[in-house]
């Protein structure tokens, strides 16, 4: 463990089998720029019980992940989600409570005490706890794009779609929730919506799915989308350019089903258009698309393609200055 004061820190980064939870930790971890060692965490049934039951304990964990997480101890521990608490307590417990604990998004209200900073996004807001010492305010969700891997994958992909003609809309696809469905009518309205936009500027649409899309969704989407086009279906062979469409788009349309792919698009300059029709998005989400619209990051699909720009948008930096300040033996609000 390095002396705290220092400008560069030990970093662990905790993941596990969430990929959503995975890009938050990793995105912050980049942003510090500071050596980072992942750490896979693998649950048992265990884990699936109350936080408050597995305590700052590596109860809920596989044998070999258990016997991965060994000493030295870093200088601090970044998690996400609820299942992986419990571990980080139990780090900073194993350091003498030298390990600063970076929590993203609120892990229940367990052993709070023990996390030197926790990131609670604020569309979050039934959480009530923004005005605690260890708590600081983000909009969206920490994520990988920065600008210098926008401009490497606009070099990477901008040769490949020199025959389509400009603007380029990008359009990025999420789908089906838990409780709600992203039928074949919906696509078709999107794709349609976006048609029009694209045939009232003469563009082209670059468009990529998810695995929540699912095969109706896409066939709609596919049928009314018109030439010129670029498609990524998922599960297609080959690279994946969706943060190459990130990187060349003059606007994007994002569905609005998915934090992390608004804040995704909203990390460009580029106009992002969110398309969440009535009831189609929980009241969770609908915050994170007002706070959106209401900082100028995005606006409501329209019918209109208007040139606009804002400043990208960047949670995974405002953590990492916030984690910085921990460490300097600041507050962690600035």
């Amino acid at each position: 463990m390095t002396d705290a004061s220092q400008t560069s820190a030990t970093v662990w980064a905790l993941t596990d089998d969430r990929p959503g939870n995975n890009v938050q930790v990793m995105g912050v971890a980049g942003a510090l720029n500071w050596p980072v060692e992942e750490k896979a965490i693998r649950y048992t049934a265990f884990a699936g019980l109350p936080n408050m039951v597995r305590g700052a304990t590596l109860a809920g964990l596989t044998d070999d992940c258990r016997e991965a997480l060994a000493g030295p101890w870093p200088d601090v521990v970044i998690s996400a989600g609820r299942r992986s608490a419990p571990v980080a307590r139990w780090i900073k417990r194993q350091s003498q409570d030298r390990t600063k604990l970076v929590q993203v998004m609120f892990p229940g209200r367990a052993g709070t005490q023990d996390f030197d900073l926790i990131a609670v996004p604020d569309h979050d807001a039934k959480w009530g706890v923004a005005k605690w010492k260890n708590v600081v305010s983000i909009t969206g969700a920490p994520n990988l794009i920065t600008a210098e891997l926008l401009r490497k994958e606009a070099d990477l992909w901008r040769d490949r779609f020199d025959s389509l003609p400009r603007p380029y809309i990008a359009v990025v696809v999420g789908g089906s929730t838990r409780r709600r469905a992203f039928s074949q009518v919906r696509a078709f309205d999107l794709g349609l919506q976006v048609a029009a936009l694209a045939k009232s500027v003469g563009g082209s649409v670059l468009l990529t799915t998810s695995r929540r899309t699912g095969l109706d969704a896409e066939s709609a989407l596919t049928q009314v989308i018109p030439e010129p086009r670029a498609l990524f279906l998922w599960g297609e062979e080959g690279e994946n350019p969706y943060v190459g469409f990130l990187a060349l788009a003059d606007a994007i349309v994002v569905t609005g089903d998915s934090v992390t792919m608004c804040a995704e698009a909203c990390a460009t300059e580029t106009p992002v258009y969110i398309y969440a029709p009535p009831y189609s998005v929980g009241a969770k989400h609908q915050r994170l698309h007002q706070r959106l619209y209401d900082l100028g990051y995005a606006r409501p699909l329209g019918q209109t393609f208007e040139a606009w720009s804002h400043p990208p948008l960047n949670p995974a930096h405002n953590i990492a200055e916030a984690i910085r300040r921990v460490i300097a033996g600041g507050p962690a609000k600035g």
